[in-house]
């Protein structure tokens, strides 16, 4: 399962020794995040490292959907519904600067991006008060969207807001020319290279130690706890594909405001146009079947584009802040050495360019009027106290079950595809069969001990308290955990 932007050669990254020395900043993650802001510190003098787990983009960024909008849905009104007038602007401002700092980038490289109306719509009456609550939150933050009754879909909707000449793009080019111009500006990039721990200014890794002036944790959500960010944020898991459709089909950028979210766009692909759609989305590990979510797109893609041939199909991960705003700046309060970007609640393209913004603002003294919006540590946190109670809540609720069932998990060898946690003696076992081959790992996520459960789509084991995710066999992908799973 590879994503429309990964299909495609590895990113070049010149030969690099084993991580060592002493660097002023040092960046943990490859994505749009932490590439933007290792080039920001390069361009400022600065000598940057670049840590990342698996390869450059292989985690959210090469499998978003490329949209740089500033209609996003309905998070605006969301965000509008827990903060300050003066709050939401300064979110506006901040996806503003980010949107054209990348386009600038982007022409400056030339680099390809397709300019697009994006469009929030409902698809049923239910809908319609989102849309329209939508609605009323851009215009009163100023951005100028129009009403519309109808939409060049294919089917009947309820009332849309849209927002005239947003952008899309390729991740994995932009990707690409951030990390030829940090080069080119003296980072070093390594790749494979597995961050564990930071103490002080020593950066454990899997290959070594490393000193840094600042630590930039770009990892999607923070994979160190001080701070407790795990229990701030919820993971999202979604889906996407692509599909070659016979004649026209629409080409702006929508998004539904009703559940199960549909997201639509086209992607210029290998000289023919592809749609891309994205959605059926849910908390990581809380679902009885991935597979399930992947077959209701399918099935809604092919209802409405009935000759739509699929090309390619994948998944990202993102996490949403119990008050619906990003977490950038400093780890803890009142230290500036290790620095944080997290919380961008599926619109990573814009608000991680205004993270690396911030972040080096932060860490160079300059100063963004919008960067207080984002602080990791604010009053405003209040309004999302009965989030953060439910989300705990359910964690603690998915903690206890996942070892009730474990203890009484059955036997047998799992069919091809499948998996299951049993016991054997007094442990928690968790045995798959993939490609022929039958694999057993603990299922105890490493980060904080939830059991895991399986992911039927990706063939993963993915953690239901705070979204760790790890191959059949064992091999850590993404999340807060920092280490493998103990083969068996």
């Amino acid at each position: 399962m590879t994503s429309l932007w990964l299909d495609r050669a590895p990113i070049s990254v010149p030969v690099t020794p084993e991580p060592d020395g002493e660097y002023d900043c040092v960046v943990v993650g490859a994505g749009l995040t932490g590439l933007v802001t290792a080039l920001l510190f390069a361009r400022a003098g600065r000598t940057v490292a670049v840590l990342e787990g698996r390869t450059i983009g292989a985690v959210t960024t090469g499998n978003t959907t490329g949209k740089l909008s500033l209609l996003q849905g309905t998070h605006l009104s969301a965000i509008t519904a827990k903060h300050s007038a003066s709050t939401v602007r300064h979110y506006v401002d901040a996806n503003l600067e980010g949107q054209q700092w990348l386009l600038r980038f982007c022409a400056e490289n030339d680099i390809a991006t397709q300019h697009a109306d994006a469009i929030t719509y409902a698809g049923t009456e239910d809908g319609t008060d989102l849309v329209r609550k939508e609605f009323r939150a851009c215009e009163q933050a100023g951005l100028d969207v129009a009403w519309a009754e109808e939409t060049a879909l294919p089917f009947h909707t309820h009332g849309a807001v849209r927002l005239a000449q947003q952008a899309q793009f390729d991740p994995m080019d932009v990707l690409e020319g951030l990390t030829l111009q940090a080069c080119r500006h003296g980072a070093t990039i390594f790749e494979h290279t597995r961050v564990h721990a930071v103490h002080g200014d020593t950066v454990s890794t899997d290959r070594g130690d490393i000193r840094a002036g600042t630590v930039v944790l770009a990892t999607g959500t923070p994979i160190l706890d001080r701070g407790g960010y795990f229990a701030r944020l919820e993971p999202h898991r979604s889906y996407a594909a692509a599909f070659r459709v016979p004649g026209e089909f629409p080409h702006d950028m929508y998004l539904s405001a009703d559940q199960p979210t549909r997201s639509l766009r086209y992607a210029p692909h290998a000289g023919e146009d592809l749609l891309l759609v994205g959605g059926s989305g849910h908390v990581v590990g809380r679902t009885r079947s991935a597979m399930a979510h992947v077959a209701d797109m399918y099935n809604w893609t092919r209802t409405h584009f009935p000759d739509a041939e699929l090309t390619h199909r994948w998944s990202a991960q993102d996490y949403s802040a119990i008050d619906q705003l990003p977490y950038v700046g400093p780890l803890l309060p009142g230290s500036d050495h290790i620095l944080v970007a997290t919380g961008y609640a599926k619109w990573g393209m814009t608000n991680a360019v205004a993270a690396g913004l911030a972040l080096a603002g932060t860490a160079l003294g300059g100063h963004q009027p919008w960067a207080q919006a984002y602080r990791t540590w604010r009053g405003s946190e209040v309004t999302g106290l009965a989030k953060a109670a439910s989300l705990n809540i359910q964690v603690a609720r998915h903690l206890t079950t996942g070892w009730l069932s474990a203890a009484f998990g059955g036997g047998g060898t799992p069919a091809e595809g499948e998996g299951r946690v049993e016991r054997r003696g007094i442990r928690p076992v968790g045995v798959c069969a993939v490609d022929g081959t039958t694999s057993a790992v603990s299922p105890i996520c490493p980060h904080l001990y939830g059991i895991l459960n399986w992911n039927d789509a990706e063939r993963s084991w993915d953690c239901p308290l705070h979204g760790s995710r790890f191959t059949h066999d064992g091999k850590l992908l993404e999340g807060p955990a920092t280490r493998d799973l103990e083969q068996l």
